[in-house]
């Protein structure tokens, strides 16, 4: 079993959200349109945080002014700092989401948090897949979260992606495409592989969203599970 401790039932039947979503598929990632296997979920189900749990360290601090939804779309004002997570745990899975900042708002800083661990702090001991203006793709371990990087491109926690920049002006659509199979996690930027961690400690753990001092959107947020197997392949 790769998806762990289920909290609530998936939003959306695979075949919906085959239909629905519109992060590409890629030929490097198994396959068009047309090929993708299939079984896809929406853990975000476009009108609601329904299956999220926010976390601000000031406990007086009203989430909804952090987090909120319109139009289909998760926005995110950045202040104060925290994120949402899932109330699901989740071990082995490829996750994708849009997101996007908006040139009236500028751009900054946030990130999604793999296989979160229970402790609710900034930040909690996870695997971060950046999400950093221009630095999408970086890897930052929290709370000596268990992985193996890239020596050369590593200083302390932070790991620099492989290539260059391949996010869209502010403004446009990213897609992010995580793999997190085994003890294996590869982070795709529309399409393009920018890092890879190995010997990742193989746990259960939430998906977090991150607020970190700029509005953000996030839509199209679905999952799928994995055999864990390490493959890197996305879809067995």
């Amino acid at each position: 079993m790769t998806i762990a401790h289920i909290g609530r039932p998936l939003i959306l039947a695979s075949l919906v959200a085959g239909a629905l979503a519109s992060c590409t598929r890629w030929t490097e990632q198994g396959g068009s349109g047309a090929g993708d296997p299939g079984g896809w979920n929406f853990i975000f189900n476009d009108r609601d945080l329904e299956g999220w749990k926010p976390f601000l360290p000031d406990a007086s601090a009203d989430p909804s002014k952090t987090w909120f939804v319109q139009d289909r779309v998760i926005n995110c004002t950045g202040t104060p700092v925290g994120y949402i997570a899932t109330t699901a745990k989740y071990t082995n899975y490829e996750f994708e989401a849009e997101w996007r900042f908006l040139p009236e708002k500028g751009p900054g800083n946030s990130g999604v948090l793999l296989r979160v661990q229970d402790t609710d702090e900034v930040w909690p001991k996870s695997f971060e897949a950046q999400l950093q203006d221009r630095r999408a793709g970086d890897i930052w371990l929290i709370g000596d979260f268990p992985a193996k990087v890239a020596p050369e491109r590593t200083s302390g926690r932070h790991t620099t992606r492989m290539g260059q920049c391949s996010e869209k002006p502010i403004g446009e659509w990213n897609c992010y495409r995580i793999v997190v199979d085994g003890t294996r996690i590869e982070l795709y930027v529309n399409g393009q592989l920018q890092n890879v961690a190995t010997d990742v400690a193989e746990v259960p753990g939430r998906i977090a969203l991150q607020s970190e001092g700029a509005w953000i959107q996030f839509r199209n947020v679905r999952i799928r599970p994995l055999l864990g197997k390490g493959t890197g392949r996305g879809f067995e």
